[in-house]
């Protein structure tokens, strides 16, 4: 169980549902870095996510991301409980969770599910010296971003090692399909199926006349070089990871693991878009 940190009723369902659970001879817990109450002690473990048959998420999108990152590449399903309002990636409401882990338990053809896998990416840091700061897996996007308020940042971008181009912004999102109705759609970035595979690369305010968002192949490779002594951060699905300084470069590309969310019964992700921003028929 992964319950949103700061949400009450999200503890209250976790501890419920470990002791249901429980009663029928099977296991539950949350894992202890995320027992941020002392409400949350009797069923906190030091056992690790990976070793679950199924990770429950109790909140909306945020708790989400942060299920898949706590397994870290691991395939193991992953469903989410919608607490909060209308979510892209949650897939059953609170009454719904006793029924949703029986039916898990059937099996994929006895229970009527299948697992829903999303492409991520895998986002590495590199200094100016070569030196690999860190590599991070991102469900929505990896964002290089300007550090200093008041001025852009200057971004070189090469595709499979070829320059593309430079750009002067205020950012640079390099998204997934997932991520394509999140940070990047605020910047104006398209809208694309999750069930498609893709690198969306979209600049966030620039201030040159070249600001089209890129669709690539997901088997290139993207490349962010920080120029003209400039420095620049890095974030991943929301999270700040590290400070760059000019010279410094960001590679993207697929990730070899793949996020795996379970549906029961086929997942109207346009439906849901839909709802989301109010569309109508006609």
């Amino acid at each position: 169980m992964v319950p949103h940190q700061a949400r009450d009723d999200a503890h209250e369902l976790a501890i419920d549902t470990i002791e249901w659970l429980r009663a029928r001879g099977d296991e539950g817990w949350v894992p202890a870095g995320d027992a941020s109450t002392d409400d949350l002690a009797s069923v906190t473990s030091d056992r690790p996510a990976a070793e679950a048959d199924l990770v429950l998420s109790l909140g909306g999108d945020g708790t989400m991301l942060h299920s898949v990152h706590l397994l870290d590449g691991a395939s193991v399903p992953l469903l989410g409980v919608n607490l909060g309002r209308l979510g892209y990636l949650t897939e059953v409401e609170v009454d719904g969770v006793r029924d949703a882990l029986d039916r898990f338990a059937l099996g994929a053809d006895a229970g009527g599910w299948t697992l829903d896998e999303r492409m991520m990416l895998e986002v590495e840091a590199i200094d100016p010296d070569g030196r690999s700061v860190g590599t991070w897996r991102a469900l929505n996007e990896g964002v290089v971003e300007k550090q200093d308020s008041g001025r852009t940042v200057h971004l070189l971008v090469r595709i499979d090692g070829e320059p593309f181009t430079s750009y002067a912004t205020d950012g640079l999102i390099v998204s997934t399909p997932t991520g394509s109705t999140a940070y990047s759609l605020s910047a104006r970035g398209p809208v694309v199926s999750p069930k498609h595979r893709a690198i969306l690369v979209t600049p966030v305010a620039p201030h040159m006349l070249f600001d089209r968002s890129l669709v690539l192949d997901p088997s290139e490779t993207v490349d962010i070089e920080v120029i003209d002594g400039h420095s620049a951060s890095v974030a991943i699905d929301g999270r700040a990871t590290c400070s760059l300084s000019g010279g410094a470069r960001v590679t993207c590309r697929p990730s070899t693991a793949t996020a795996c969310f379970v549906r029961f019964g086929e997942h109207h992700y346009h439906q849901v878009l839909k709802a989301k921003f109010g569309l109508h028929d006609r």
